[in-house]
């Protein structure tokens, strides 16, 4: 059986499903797409862009024939993936880029062999919609706000603590010049995916926590609405000793590679004195990752790093399980 389900179903009953198909092309799932959804395409990259350009420049006809043969192929393909994997009791949905001949055609296969199938009519259009408009209008959100210098322990607090909107996690990027070490960071769109389902995802009886950022992740822009609630929650400024702050730096550089290194000192060299920035060039050649760490904090970190709203509260983050322990407490004390 197949049906289609306006969007707002679909999210409603998004954590019922047990697979939900993106059948658009490779190339348009990797952009971005709704998350946990797998790639069952109807058409690869090249398959799509050859049906496309038959549909200009011969016949629509011409390209829903060449399309179905495309199809037939890549559904059998697909159904040795599906098979056994997910039986006829499982809740299946897909989707396609505006709710048309992809998914109508995957799905109705499917649906023939015993599948029941939830379409979504509009399709990842629809799905856009969605998330551009709530991200215009978040509602207000209640957070504490952790704050503080590079290397203070934020993202490991936030891992140990729950009801969290974890940015840099998201974003895949640390939030500064170096900060994209662990490689590409998503689209703008998959970032929004992300973060709206993140949102939706809070418990709104409970305080969430989030570390400060600024507008700007890397390539990726934080909403507005965001940002200004960010800004406006309960900021708890985190401190730490400075051994353990080049710890965790050390742990972030690791797997930096040289040219990647050199090209982001060059990025720093107005912002830090010639003498520290050969001194550091000079560690890393040598494989002092400690010494490279204390420089960039002390000299470079430290130095470019404003405060510029007054924090709430202020914990010396020496001993991060008493730390936690310390949010907790905040936490639960400012229930709302």
């Amino acid at each position: 059986m197949i049906q289609t389900i306006p969007i707002e179903t679909f999210l409603e009953s998004l954590n019922t499903y047990d697979l939900i198909i993106d059948a658009r092309s490779p190339r348009e799932y990797g952009e971005s797409h709704v998350p946990l959804a797998q790639n069952f395409y109807a058409l690869n990259d090249e398959e799509h862009c050859e049906v496309g350009t038959i549909y200009k420049q011969i016949s629509p006809f011409e390209a829903r024939v060449k399309g179905a043969s495309f199809v037939c192929l890549n559904a059998a393909r697909h159904i040795h993936d599906i098979y056994p994997a997910f039986t006829p009791s499982s809740r299946i949905a897909i989707y396609c880029a505006r709710g048309g001949m992809r998914s109508s055609s995957l799905g109705t296969i499917f649906s023939n062999i015993g599948y029941r199938i939830d379409r979504i009519t509009g399709g990842y259009k629809s799905y856009r919609t969605f998330i551009t408009r709530y991200l215009d209008n978040i509602p207000p959100i209640n957070f504490i706000t952790l704050a503080g210098n590079t290397g203070c322990g934020k993202s490991d607090l936030l891992h140990e603590l729950d009801n969290v909107i974890d940015l840099e996690k998201m974003a895949n990027h640390y939030g500064s010049v170096f900060g994209d070490v662990n490689g590409a960071q998503p689209t703008q769109k998959e970032f929004q995916n992300r973060l709206a389902h993140a949102l939706l995802g809070l418990e709104s009886t409970t305080r969430s926590f989030i570390e400060a950022e600024s507008r700007r992740i890397g390539k990726i822009m934080l909403p507005s609405t965001l940002y200004r609630q960010m800004e406006s929650g309960f900021r708890v400024q985190i401190t730490a000793p400075i051994e353990q702050r080049v710890e965790r730096i050390m742990r972030m550089y690791d797997q930096m590679d040289e040219s990647f290194f050199r090209e982001r000192m060059e990025r720093i060299s107005p912002y830090i004195s010639r003498d520290d920035k050969i001194a550091t060039i000079t560690a890393f050649e040598n494989g002092d990752l400690c010494k490279v760490s204390e420089i960039l904090l002390t000299q470079y970190y430290d130095k470019v790093y404003k405060v510029t709203i007054k924090p709430s509260m202020t914990i010396h983050n020496d001993n991060p399980a008493n730390t936690v322990e310390m949010l907790k407490e905040l936490q639960r004390e400012q229930r709302v």
